[in-house]
């Protein structure tokens, strides 16, 4: 069995072992690959790894010996699922490697805009600490959050990390999600979108982005929330209308936004979020621990292994 990764290095940058893959087959990695050369890297091979590559209908007909496409990220749109299953091709991704790890995330982001610790940490080693009139100093708003509503929109796996994380820093927690459970009413306070809105204190990002989400956060919705709002998104980028949301930051109305994705990736310089006010942006990398990462490639290797065996497990396309 010959095996492909096709853009290993997002993954694997050099800290952890393909040797799972390794004991399957005839094995290689790639780091990147553009796209041209996408079909002649897979070749005759019949395992195909991918984490931004895409797999189109078009690739997976210059290249019939593919049976099985792996997706090294739980969102799997860089494949044709449907041409896939047209030709038997098994698709998988992985669902759950990184829960706890985004939800640290985007505390962490909250926690930033609350204290700005990176700035004030740059300003005391270029000596502004050292040649103050007082014993201490602070350049922007200190803000504690214990007391305060953070409304959680998706509150599955993800949410529910975030949300045990904010109760533990006394915040009230609320929550909208179109499947409540019972482990999140255990934590939260379920609420209509409408009241989330109008409540919260800060606003985190947990949901998928589908037609009924996309630009969720907009004018309209920016209008329904406090004044001086805190926006936290490590979710999927469109699920805000940028242009509004830089507006909100800039007038003030939102006070401070912590973004780990954006429409577009890489980010492009013509994104109005790049000007605004108060805007924490990091380059999606909340997934990106290594033991978030180990535990990727152990459920990536596990599924080839049950495909293997003939019983795949985490298909997408079945």
């Amino acid at each position: 069995m010959k095996i492909v990764v096709l853009d290993g290095y997002t993954e694997n940058p050099g800290d952890l072992s393909w040797s799972g893959f390794e004991e399957l087959g005839e094995f290689t990695v790639y780091d990147r690959t553009p796209e041209e050369l996408t079909a002649e890297r897979i070749g005759d091979a019949d395992v195909i790894l991918t984490n931004k590559v895409a797999v189109t209908e078009e690739i997976m007909d210059a290249c019939p010996g593919i049976r099985y496409i792996g997706v090294l990220a739980t969102g799997y749109n860089v494949v044709d699922t449907e041409a896939a299953k047209k030709r038997g091709i098994i698709v998988t991704n992985i669902p759950t490697y990184g829960t706890d790890t985004v939800g640290q995330f985007a505390i962490a982001m909250l926690l930033e805009i609350c204290h700005h610790i990176g700035y004030h940490d740059r300003t005391v080693h270029k000596g502004k600490w050292e040649n103050c009139r007082d014993w201490c100093y602070w350049d922007y708003p200190l803000i504690e959050l214990a007391g305060k509503t953070i409304g959680i929109v998706g509150f599955g796996r993800i949410g529910q990390a975030t949300g045990r994380i904010a109760a533990a820093l006394n915040m009230r927690v609320t929550a909208y999600d179109a499947y409540p459970n019972e482990s999140g009413k255990r934590l939260a306070e379920y609420v209509d979108l409408d009241r989330l809105y109008a409540e919260s204190d800060v606003i985190a990002l947990h949901c998928p982005l589908f037609p009924s989400t996309k630009e969720m956060i907009s004018r309209e919705t920016i209008g329904k929330m406090k004044d001086g709002v805190i926006i936290i998104n490590n979710s999927r980028g469109g699920l805000i209308a940028e242009q509004d949301l830089a507006d909100a930051l800039n007038s003030g109305k939102v006070y401070a936004a912590g973004l780990d994705v954006v429409s577009t990736e890489p980010i492009r310089k013509d994104n109005p979020l790049l000007g605004a006010r108060n805007c924490l942006i990091t380059p999606h990398m909340s997934w990106g621990t290594k033991e978030s990462r180990k535990r990727l490639m152990d459920i990536a290797v596990d599924n080839l292994k049950q495909f293997i065996e003939g019983a795949p497990v985490n298909v997408v396309n079945g």
